[in-house]
């Protein structure tokens, strides 16, 4: 590896972690700001936002001359492959953190607010999924990547929970369904940050075993 790759390698590296805290952080104060009712937390979600999305096109545009200037190869070239797709997940989690934060002010407004499902298990585990991704990522941690990989199910079915509850909620208590449906928006926000921690370990699996197993069961060991 060249002296010049090497240190672009190390810049990559370093701006991808800062995206990757940047965006966890975003996505506790917006799951804290619907559990509390907290307009002012949720619209600092909202704010943070633009900065999140600098830093994906930074990153990209960082990679992109990376490919162009030293024409990497082997482990080089995956890494760089592996940031610009963890780069864009991370992107998208910042984009569902926005989400969860709009419904966090419009349920803020309301005299009361009706979530009828386990929120905290469910914001837990999601949650739990993305850190395990990242610090799978930080430590190229395989055995770690899997079992993010292996939790996505059990996101879905809660989700799936969720919905079935949310639907039976509507059907007896139409008058909120307004207060319902945000509720449930949520819920879905949630399995969609699973859904992209589950890509983000993925990818550390392809960077380290140089093997893609989007479409492979999953088969995991404790």
């Amino acid at each position: 590896m060249s002296q010049h790759l090497q240190k672009e390698i190390e810049k990559l590296k370093d701006k991808i972690l800062n995206m990757s805290s940047v965006v966890e952080e975003s996505v506790l104060k917006a799951t804290t700001s619907v559990a509390e009712c907290n307009e002012k937390l949720a619209q600092s979600v909202i704010e943070k936002d633009t900065e999140i999305d600098r830093l994906e096109v930074d990153i990209e545009e960082e990679c992109l001359k990376a490919l162009v200037l030293y024409q990497p190869v082997a482990t080089d070239l995956r890494f760089i492959i592996a940031v610009l797709k963890i780069n864009n997940d991370l992107e998208r989690v910042g984009d569902l953190a926005v989400n969860i934060a709009e419904r966090a002010i419009f349920l803020a407004k309301l005299d009361k607010v009706c979530i009828p499902y386990d929120y905290i298990k469910m914001t837990d585990k999601s949650r739990g999924m993305l850190r395990r991704s990242i610090d799978a990522l930080i430590k190229l941690d395989v055995k770690l990547a899997c079992r993010v990989r292996a939790e996505d199910d059990e996101v879905d079915k809660m989700y799936s929970d969720i919905y079935a509850i949310v639907k039976e909620e509507i059907s007896t208590k139409p008058e909120q369904i307004n207060c319902l449906l945000h509720s449930l928006s949520i819920g879905r926000h949630l399995e969609r940050i699973a859904d992209h921690a589950t890509n983000i370990a993925e990818d550390v699996v392809y960077l380290v075993d140089a093997e893609i197993i989007r479409h492979k069961p999953e088969v995991f060991e404790d």
